[in-house]
């Protein structure tokens, strides 16, 4: 078989400590990257990457922060569509109010905003955790709705509460085009992975794992858990904000608070379950398959039935699936699709023998 790892001696430190020690993985990542970046703006076409491509990749990065909330730390949250909101607000209001700053640099404090506003929903996490702290982080959700509904200044006093992102441009160059938009999004994506995955394996990562499997232990052994709670409630809500900046500016164009509801929240939420908790390839393959599943499914009644299918039916129809598969996900394999990913591979580089 191809997907062998015979003959590939680690020597180095270095090479034992990859993000991808095993070569026929690294090559995959080369040609999935090269045909994320060159062949899909090549081939795929406006619709694709406004409607498909963008979303889905801004609602992984998204999932990818609560993941590492959820999945590495251990903390759940229902306020993942609040410090989105947040990060879109605030990416809106410094455009506005300092037209002179890059706007990479506006995506990143919106991050740093929302990590803030993110720690101090966090304060709970200290005294209670499971479902007392998601009740305490549903809180965010409602007020955070509330104050951007409320006070005017944040939408500019726009008599609907919506705001309108102005112009993307990075070094005199407009974003504007599908294409453009979608290798912005990509690259912004594609780089805070990296940091998450390479986070992951730090003694910052190790310590979030620690305290996710048993608080107590993790106290013991000198663990700092007020430090390593809220900074992963800090990193958590960084890489939402950045998410939600990118939905406002680079798919939506203009958002009201109500796009980042509970609805919202639990969608990123089903992600994160359906793709597998505690991994970077989770949020991207649970964020695939909430996005695609739903044109899947239109395909699939449009085909049985073969005449028009109301649209609240399709849409009722949708949620009873969702419900299945996560049931169907908890009992068989709670580790999500990123589990089902790893077991094709270990029975790959096994085969033929018994696994």
């Amino acid at each position: 078989m191809i997907y062998r790892e015979a003959g590939q001696f680690r020597t180095t430190y270095s090479a034992d400590q990859r993000i991808f020690p095993i070569a026929q993985d690294r090559v995959a990542m080369v040609l999935l990257l090269g045909t994320a970046f060159v062949l899909v703006p090549l081939l795929a076409s406006e619709y694709a990457l406004s409607a498909l491509l963008i979303p889905m990749l801004v609602l992984a990065l998204a999932a990818l922060g609560l993941n590492i909330l959820t999945g590495y730390a251990g903390q759940f949250s229902l306020g993942t569509a609040a410090f989105m909101s947040v990060g879109a607000f605030a990416a809106y209001n410094l455009q506005l109010r300092l037209p002179w700053l890059p706007l990479l640099a506006i995506f990143v404090l919106a991050g740093l905003i929302s990590a803030g506003v993110g720690m101090v929903f966090g304060l709970p996490s200290l005294r209670i955790k499971g479902f007392y702290l998601a009740v305490a982080t549903l809180a965010a959700q409602f007020f955070v709705d509330w104050l951007f509904t409320k006070v005017g200044w944040f939408s500019n006093y726009s008599s609907s509460g919506v705001i309108t992102a102005q112009r993307m441009v990075i070094i005199g160059v407009p974003i504007e085009t599908p294409v453009r938009r979608y290798l912005l999004v990509l690259s912004i994506v594609s780089l805070l992975a990296l940091v998450a995955k390479n986070l992951a394996r730090t003694r910052t990562g190790r310590s979030w794992m620690a305290v996710r499997d048993m608080d107590v232990a993790a106290e013991v052994i000198g663990i700092p858990i007020l430090r390593t709670k809220l900074l992963a409630f800090g990193i958590s809500s960084f890489y939402c904000g950045v998410s939600g900046a990118l939905w406002a500016f680079a798919y939506l164009g203009t958002v009201e608070p109500q796009a980042f509801d509970l609805q919202r929240s639990f969608q990123i939420l089903f992600m994160v379950i359906i793709g597998g908790l505690g991994t970077v390839m989770g949020a991207f393959l649970g964020a695939a398959f909430i996005m695609l599943f739903p044109l899947f499914l239109n395909w699939v009644f449009h085909a049985v039935v073969r005449g028009d299918v109301r649209a609240g039916l399709l849409s009722q129809l949708e949620l009873v699936c969702f419900g299945a598969l996560i049931i169907v996900f908890l009992i068989v394999e709670p580790r999500g699709l990123a589990r089902l990913w790893q077991i094709g591979k270990e029975k790959l580089r096994l085969w033929p023998f018994p696994h």
